[in-house]
């Protein structure tokens, strides 16, 4: 599998001083999330990811997310497979930290899907 991100402007730094185990890069991308198992009311949103990492993920939300809980979130993944062919990186993990329209996530499991190419009209 070829993830070519050739053309790219968005760049990954690595941080200066790091006090994980694994590193974080600032990546700014789409997520679409939700809460599994929510009692009562079925839990969604949007939002855009602040950073990433082999072991979580940092990501905006439109309201307080239920620390504990296992939540799945789609981000759309800036590299293509072969070049042509737009990812998507999906996780599920456990919510640790939910605060200030911020909420971070321990991943459990992850994979990237394949997402629909965009229809574009000529003429």
């Amino acid at each position: 599998m070829n993830l070519d991100i050739g053309g790219s402007s968005k760049g990954f730094l690595l941080p200066n001083s790091e006090r994980r185990g694994s590193s974080r890069f600032p990546l700014r991308e789409e997520v679409k999330y939700r809460v599994l198992h929510a009692r009562g009311r079925e839990i969604t949103g949007v939002g855009q990811t602040l950073n990433i990492g082999s072991g979580g993920i940092l990501f905006t939300t439109e309201e307080e997310l239920p620390v504990g809980r296992l939540l799945e979130i789609s981000v759309n993944w800036p590299a293509r497979l072969n070049g042509t062919c737009p990812l998507k990186f999906v996780a599920t993990g456990r919510i640790v930290r939910s605060e200030n329209r911020r909420a971070a996530i321990k991943i459990e499991r992850y994979e990237f899907r394949t997402r629909g190419m965009a229809m574009t009209s000529t003429g």
